[in-house]
């Protein structure tokens, strides 16, 4: 394995890095009173940040080289750095068009999507002009298993007709959020669980999609992006809004979240990152018991420790990144699932002794500690739970060992 980065790479790196430290980091502050005043409705800073950012060339890092004309020319391997320096502000890939659910759907689109929804869809999301949503989670049913969901998509004619209630839809609460991918079952009765869903495309103001309430998560309701509670009561769309064909929902499903969960795992360690470097910058500064906090033996261990689970970390995600770019999704299921499993926990880990180091600031508004804690906390549900990749995982092992 060779991790060495191409100098079109390091340029990258820099040009992202200082990005980063010229127009997001001083800004903060603004932006999180901007999105108090405009609630679900991107705040200004944001568009006067995404414009800078893609007059940069700093725009749609994530797809990568297999995606064709859509691609920015980067493989997963070469976009991990630079995600990872996006991961250190929650909102920061947004700037760069590098935001989910709208990277996976753009995946979805421009891997599986005919010419007319690429036209329709993609090219405004490529060019940052409107936001997505995914809708897979649902309430009433445990949505770790996706071969569970409830939500009907019948063929009428010329059209689909939706019935069924998701919930903890990211980007959905969002005013300028446009276009759902809806998941549900065109043929329930089916032998073959995974053959039963099929993903259909769903504007947000076809009639009968109701935005019911923002899910909050540990107290955040996370604006303007939001996690939306939504109804399907009789949406009616084109049979043409279906994604590939009947059927193909479980496969599509698969092919969005494998990509996804490594991007995720790349911002974890960039927040990991962060929360050591101002952890090591809090205990150099501040005097405990008459000596100061780098003094104490267990400040240098929890440093210490912080440090060799985030190479960790970042070494695995590497590896699945590279394995994933040479054989394919498939192939590089196993290092995925170790990494989905690692990257939010040891994130956890880090983020909790910088807590700890900074007392009561740290669970307060004051840095970005808090919030951090719980969008990390989530990520060990967010596409999957930990236990479900372990389950997989083992049994896979198992099974290949045990023979």
């Amino acid at each position: 394995m060779n991790f060495e980065y191409s100098e079109k790479v390091q340029n990258l790196i820099e040009r992202v890095s200082a990005f980063m430290e010229k127009n997001i980091l001083p800004v903060e502050e603004l932006m999180h009173q901007q999105v108090a005043e405009t609630n679900w409705s991107t705040p200004p800073l944001m568009e006067a940040l995404k414009a800078k950012a893609k007059a940069e060339g700093l725009w749609n890092l994530f797809l990568p080289v297999s995606y064709g004309k859509y691609s920015a020319g980067l493989t997963t391997l070469e976009y991990a750095p630079l995600a990872e320096i996006m991961g250190q502000v929650i909102w920061a890939p947004e700037v760069f068009n590098c935001a989910a659910p709208d990277t996976g759907n753009m995946e979805v689109l421009a891997k599986y999507g005919n010419e007319a929804q690429k036209k329709r869809w993609l090219e405004p999301l490529l060019a940052g002009e409107i936001r997505s949503a995914f809708a897979m989670t649902e309430p009433d049913v445990a949505s770790s298993d996706a071969t569970n969901i409830e939500t009907s998509i019948v063929r009428d004619g010329d059209d689909y007709v939706i019935n069924g209630k998701k919930f903890y839809i990211s980007g959905a609460c969002r005013k300028q959020c446009e276009i759902l991918i809806v998941m549900g079952k065109t043929d329930p009765t089916n032998d073959n669980r995974y053959i039963q869903q099929s993903q259909v495309l769903v504007p947000m103001n076809t009639p009968g999609v109701t935005v019911v309430r923002p899910m909050k998560v540990f107290g955040y309701d996370d604006a303007p992006e939001g996690h939306a509670e939504i109804t399907f009561e009789n949406v009616r769309v084109p049979i043409e809004n279906i994604i590939v064909g009947e059927g193909k929902g479980f496969e599509i499903a698969q092919g969005r979240l494998g990509p996804g969960r490594i991007h995720h795992c790349m911002r974890s360690i960039g927040a990991a990152q962060r929360a050591l470097e101002l952890m090591c910058k809090r205990v150099n500064e501040r005097t405990l018991f008459g000596k100061p906090m780098i003094k104490q033996q267990s400040i240098r261990e929890d440093i210490a420790k912080s440090a060799c689970q985030i190479e960790q970390a970042r070494l695995m995600t590497l590896k699945a990144a590279q394995k994933m770019d040479a054989d394919g999704t498939k192939a590089a299921k196993e290092l995925i699932a170790m990494i989905k499993i690692i990257a939010p926990s040891m994130a956890l880990d880090v983020i909790d002794r910088a807590i700890q180091c900074h007392g009561a600031v740290g669970v307060s508004q004051d840095t970005f500690l808090a919030q951090m804690y719980a969008a990390q906390r989530t990520l060990r549900l967010a596409d999957g739970p930990d236990q479900v990749h372990m389950m997989q995982l083992g049994r896979d092992l198992a099974k290949r060992y045990g023979q």
